[in-house]
């Protein structure tokens, strides 16, 4: 019999502008035993175009995967290996920046709401300095699985009743859902014991463990502790949110800015490297 997991603790998020002025919330941003391998998640939605339109110009990522998802509007992108085009409404990006890549993300005035979430992974040691890589995920390449009529579950990444996502054979074996329940309806999906798994709520309210009995809401984060399933309840509300999970790299975790490493030092070689010209060790 599987042990549905409790909750560890929860968090609501936070407004922060990042970018060039990108006004955000960050739901999380730090070094967490039980969030590892997961580092960031910045969450952004507004119907004011001066929230989001200054962007994120050029700048270096390495040792990181970035995950980029988007519910509705558009996000430019060009990158250092050639890569570049629009991430559309209901389109994922999923970038790997292994040794090094240069990008910038610009959102496009949209018409109406835009909303997106940005996920940053960590890679370990033995995969920090590998040849970076782009997958441009279309919407309608993501499976969705419709459970009982009341739950829908979009996978990005992951399995859901024999069925598997688009994004496949990421080092940290990552599960990424977009689930959305109907008022008065049960979700119960098995995650692996070793896996770390949170939840972020973007839309309604509902309860992410029957052992904790509390109502969660737009913009809280739940980690769950240990255990092989969650179990997430619905009563008068409908409700949207991230079901997320990963295998911990327990390895230790130099961060500066947009580049993760283990060693301090090799954050001074990799911004070194940016300032003297060497930091791509790939290039298309």
């Amino acid at each position: 019999m599987s042990q549905v997991r409790d909750i560890h603790h929860v968090q609501k998020s936070r407004v922060t502008m990042e970018g060039a002025g990108v006004r955000l919330k960050r739901a999380f941003g730090v070094v967490h035993n039980k969030l590892d391998p997961f580092l960031l998640l910045d969450a952004f939605g507004s119907d004011n175009p001066d929230d989001y339109l200054a962007g994120f110009p050029w700048h270096p990522h390495r040792g990181i995967e970035t995950i980029t998802y988007m519910l509705h509007g558009s996000v430019k992108h060009e990158d250092s290996l050639g890569n570049a085009g629009v991430i559309e409404s209901g389109d994922v990006q999923w970038m790997t920046a292994g040794s090094g890549i240069v990008h910038q993300e610009m959102p496009e005035r949209s018409k109406g709401l835009m909303i997106g979430f940005q996920l940053w992974a960590n890679l370990p040691s033995s995969h920090k300095m590998m040849d970076p890589r782009y997958r441009d995920v279309k919407k309608k390449d993501i499976p969705i699985v419709n459970i009982n009529k009341n739950v829908e579950v979009k996978i990005i990444c992951g399995e859901v009743d024999g069925i598997k996502g688009p994004v496949q054979d990421i080092i940290t074996d990552p599960e990424y859902l977009d689930v959305t329940m109907k008022p008065n309806s049960t979700f119960k999906h098995l995650i692996a014991r070793e896996k770390n798994a949170f939840a972020y709520v973007y839309d309604g309210e509902g309860m992410f463990s029957p052992q904790t009995p509390k109502i969660f809401s737009k913009d809280d984060l739940i980690v769950f502790e240990t255990g092989d399933a969650v179990e997430i309840l619905t009563s008068e509300s409908s409700l949207s949110f991230l079901l997320i999970s990963g295998k911990p790299i327990e390895e230790p975790v130099a961060w500066g800015g947009s580049i993760v490493m283990n060693t301090d030092e090799e954050i001074r070689t990799a911004f070194a490297e940016y300032r003297n010209g060497t930091f791509l060790k790939f290039e298309k």
